[in-house]
């Protein structure tokens, strides 16, 4: 049974999403693993059926569906992210039609950019050699992560033509100043591109809010309130306690990929790699993290490169007053 096969149901998609997440015994379900006992000649035939489509599922199911796509992102390796990429796009504009899930379809658009960058990745990640006298039959091959060189230059070659979300224009030089007061170079504004392609009402399915992201304790942390009316729907407010946060972490690791790593995936989780690994760079932990902050990091590096043309590793603090 080919991959391709295997999506080209909507629902069948939709269940290969769900599968993806579950845990048996403690580790991920795969994909060939998950639809090994279905009868082949049920999929042989599958056109012949009358099955649901992804247009089928009522909101409660997209937003279950949301969430799963969620959980997968924080699975171990990026290239296991490129058979989700025609089901999310299948599922944007569904999103999209509905008040109460647009949010999380602005949530989703960018990292739509995830899955496209995981498709080119394949072909990028080598296939693990065995042991001369080994047997492939003994223990599956290992999957590999692409190195974060290639994950660098991958993403600045796919951003090279990409243009800015048609948002950024009404924030970026609004924004700029906010986080120069912040203490924290104005480039990084373009943070929210990839959080949110600048889009205020991008929501998460895990809660997260605003241009920027800011989970609900972060932004207690950083002095926002979310009641009676949430502060982080405020552009300003948000992009604020973004840079203070992010002016926080650098203190903390005093590198920007590091930086960026905890900001996407915990200052906790950064910290016990390192101490962990036993290493002082984000390179040395970079197979070790989530699937999405192994994409994150370097696509927030290329998109400031390509908006800015500065490039991230070096930029320096503003100078006070």
């Amino acid at each position: 049974m080919t991959l391709k096969r295997a999506t080209g149901s909507c629902l069948l998609g939709f269940l290969m999403v769900m599968c993806a997440s579950t845990r048996l015994h403690g580790e991920a379900v795969r994909w060939e693993d998950a639809l090994g006992d279905v009868d082949e000649s049920v999929l042989t035939n599958l056109d012949s059926f009358t099955l649901p489509t992804l247009a089928d599922l009522d909101q409660a199911q997209l937003d279950a569906m949301c969430r799963e796509f969620q959980n997968h992102l924080q699975g171990d390796y990026v290239v296991e992210l490129a058979p989700l990429r025609e089901v999310a796009g299948e599922l944007l504009p569904l999103l999209e039609e509905h008040p109460q899930t647009r949010p999380y379809a602005a949530w989703l658009r960018p990292r739509l950019d995830y899955l496209a960058v995981a498709d080119e990745l394949r072909i990028n990640v080598p296939s693990p050699q065995l042991e001369p006298g080994h047997q492939a039959s003994v223990s599956p091959l290992p999957e590999m992560n692409p190195t974060p060189d290639v994950e660098r230059s991958v993403w600045q070659e796919y951003l090279k033509t990409e243009p800015a979300s048609s948002r950024a224009r009404a924030y970026v030089s609004q924004l700029k100043p906010i986080f120069m007061a912040e203490g924290v170079p104005s480039e990084l504004v373009w943070l929210a591109e990839v959080e949110s392609s600048f889009d205020p009402q991008a929501r998460s399915p895990i809660g997260a809010l605003g241009l920027y992201q800011l989970m609900p304790e972060t932004a207690r942390s950083l002095g926002l309130t979310l009641w009676p009316w949430d502060q982080r729907l405020n552009p300003e407010k948000n992009a604020r306690a973004a840079a203070h946060y992010l002016k926080y972490l650098y203190d903390k690791f005093g590198d920007w990929r590091l930086t960026m790593a905890a900001y996407n995936a915990g200052e906790g989780l950064v910290r016990r790699l390192l101490e962990k690994q036993g290493a002082r760079t984000y390179d040395d932990i970079a197979e070790h993290l989530p699937a999405e902050t192994q994409m994150y990091v370097p696509k927030v590096e290329a998109t400031i490169l390509r908006r800015e043309g500065a490039v991230m590793e070096v930029l320096k603090m503003p100078k006070a007053g």
